[in-house]
């Protein structure tokens, strides 16, 4: 059985958008896009706006590789970005998340995130068996 490619998203943000947000709407903002862990650790930065936003980009980018984007079908707590020991970036699936990427035979979500001061971009692609 070999893999093969069952989707791709890319979204890019820029963190003053973000940051906009977190100073005109604080926790309705975060409560309404973030699980408690997303939450935890990026707030737990000096600067947390790029933080916010590389993790907003990465459930962007997974919702476009599932194929439905934010909305009806998928909503944002339904994907959570969490950290392995490396540090590398994981995606969790959670409620309607979980059930488009078992409908779809997904086997991994590969994701890269990274960020600027200026920009956050993520890139997921949907891994699947032939």
């Amino acid at each position: 059985m070999s893999e093969i490619l069952l989707g791709q998203g890319l979204d890019l943000v820029e963190c003053q958008r973000i940051s906009d947000c977190l100073e005109k709407f604080g926790d309705r903002f975060l409560d309404r896009i973030f699980l408690p862990s997303e939450r935890s650790y990026a707030g737990g930065h000096a600067q947390p706006a790029p933080h916010y936003a590389a993790r907003f980009a990465a459930k962007e980018a997974v919702s476009k590789a599932l194929g439905t984007g934010i909305g009806q079908d998928l909503g944002w707590k339904d994907i959570e970005v969490v950290r392995e020991a490396s540090g590398q970036p994981r995606i969790q699936l959670h409620g309607a998340g979980l059930k488009l990427f078992q409908n779809k035979k997904g086997l991994r979500i590969s994701l890269s995130l990274t960020h600027t001061k200026q920009y956050a971009v993520a890139s997921a692609l949907l891994i699947g068996s032939s």
